[in-house]
Parts: C-alpha cells; structure tokens; sequence
C-alpha cells in the first residue's frame, strides 16, 4: 500500500496563482492508494475546499473520505483524506487535540486490509506541539490494529516526536521550502505490525512549484503480529 502526505497550501503554488489542476497533476505523479491532505480548504468565509473532485475521481480514482462539517469545505481545519474508490469499506472520525489555532486530526479506518491512517497538521509553537503529540500517542496507544500517522508536524526534531518505543517514526527527507528544501517538517509514524517498504519526498518540476512543501510518500507492507 502507498500513502502520501502533501501540504498544498490551499493550492496556492510558488507563483501565487491557485491551480488546483497542478496538485491533482502532482498526485497523478505519485500514484498513492491513499492520499492525507492539509491545507485543503480555504481559511476564511465559508471555508470551501480548493480541491477538484470531479477531475480526482474521473482521472485518478479518488473518493474523498467524508469529514468535514461545512458544506463546502473538503476537509476539517483543512485535514482531508483522499481513497481509492477500489476500497470499498470505511469509515472516518475527526480527532479533537489540543489547540489554540484551527488545528486537529481526520482519520480513516479501512476493513480490509484493517489499518487507520490518520492525518494532521500540528501546531506553530513547541509547547502546543507537545500536547497535541502526547494526545495522539495516547489515541493511537489505545488501538488494536496498525495505526499510520501521516501530516505536516511543523516539527524538524525526531527527539520531540515522542511515541511507544515500538512505533516507527520516518522522515522520508526534507520536503519543506519546496524551492529549495532543507528541513523535515512532514513526517510518518507507524503503530502495530506494519512496516516502511521505502519512504522518499516526492520531487519533480511540477511539486516544485505547485506548494511550499513537497509531497512525502511511504510504501507499507503489513505483517503477521511477532514478527
């Protein structure tokens, strides 16, 4: 299974120009089975979301996993999780953390394989940080079945992404400012028997130019428990 994260910064590229067709261009390029957005959404007025969904679901065979409680926005607090439409049995939740901005997580369960993507966008200020990595490795503490945890931590310090000893934390490189990257700021972490194939940040001309962070894609392969 693939999974990808990518900031897309409202669809707002290095130009200035919102070109959602650039982002779905991006993703035609990584072929991801599931794709944890942030950013997706407008931050004011009615919040609508920025992504074209006619063109990912006829183009790229994607289904936008349902999590949002405004009627135009693609996402919560701009979390959005894209799914192949050949998984068929799902179900989604939004995660309350701990916040002073408009922050939180989205998650998606699949039935089969059984594995819970959860995506976030964590907050600007170390301190906030903390709480929300602690609520999260509490959640994720508390679940029976692979947990993946995909997003922009807006954290470059592994030291401080602090989870079960058990879990993997994977910084496929650094995929922040997308010009010119230099700092790992999005990031996975794996709970339960699941294991990284290979990870990388996803570089091409075109994610170069279509946000400031660049695309972050993992390769998951899930094992028997003991292994």
């Amino acid at each position: 299974m693939r999974i990808a994260s990518y900031n897309i910064r409202k669809a707002v590229g290095l130009d200035w120009r919102r070109d959602p067709d650039r982002v779905v261009d991006v993703l035609a390029e990584i072929d991801a089975d599931i794709v944890v957005l942030q950013e997706a959404d407008k931050r004011a007025g009615s919040r609508a979301g920025v992504l074209p969904l006619d063109r990912l679901s006829r183009e790229l065979g994607y289904e936008l996993v349902d999590v949002s409680v405004r009627p135009q926005s693609h996402g919560w607090h701009g979390n959005a999780i894209l799914l192949r439409s050949s998984y068929m049995n799902w179900s989604s939740t939004r995660i309350e953390i701990p916040t002073m901005e408009p922050r939180g997580a989205v998650s998606m369960l699949l039935s089969d394989p059984i594995v819970e993507v959860i995506g976030v966008h964590l907050g600007l200020t170390p301190g906030m940080r903390r709480k929300q990595i602690e609520a999260l490795r509490q959640l994720v503490d508390q679940r029976d079945h692979p947990v993946i945890l995909a997003g922009d931590f807006n954290e470059w310090n592994q030291s401080r992404l602090v989870f079960d000893p058990a879990s993997k934390v994977i910084s496929p490189g650094p995929s922040f400012h997308a010009a010119r990257p230099t700092t790992a700021l999005d990031w996975f972490v794996l709970t339960g028997p699941v294991q990284a194939v290979s990870s990388n940040v996803h570089t091409s001309n075109l994610a170069e130019r279509a946000s400031d962070h660049l695309p972050i894609v993992i390769d998951i392969e899930f094992m028997e428990r003991g292994q």
